[in-house]
């Protein structure tokens, strides 16, 4: 499966922002998925997860209540939508998927990978 994240961008403390993944190649709902975030020097760490029907999902701590991961089968998309975003959520973010039907939260799980979308939260 190919992934294309898209919608990072500049956006202010407070603001939101909702990031899209599109799948294509095999049938979206083989796979659970994932959104994953990296900033500079630091690891790639999991931001949410979904499995393959969207009815079980996970969050890191340090995003819960502000960001809400849901995925559209029929138009083989993933979302992430993020509020109330703060300077700390700056980073690469990169969608991912896994060929399973269960919440994955590991990045080493994860087989495919988005090319990585940039998010800067500044005032």
């Amino acid at each position: 499966v190919q992934l294309q994240a898209s919608g990072g961008g500049l956006v202010q403390p407070g603001g939101s922002l909702r990031l899209s993944c599109a799948a294509s190649g095999r049938p979206f709902s083989n796979y659970a998925m994932g959104w994953f975030r990296q900033a500079p020097g630091k690891e790639r760490d999991v931001v949410a997860a979904i499995n393959w029907s969207g009815r079980s999902t996970y969050y890191a701590d340090s995003v819960k209540g502000r960001f809400t991961i849901s995925r559209d089968n029929a138009d083989d998309t993933l979302y992430l939508q993020r509020n109330v975003l703060k300077p700390e959520d700056t980073a690469v973010y990169y969608c991912a998927a896994v060929g399973t039907v269960g919440l994955v939260q590991s990045a080493l799980k994860y087989r495919y990978w988005g090319q990585g979308t940039q998010v800067t939260v500044s005032s």
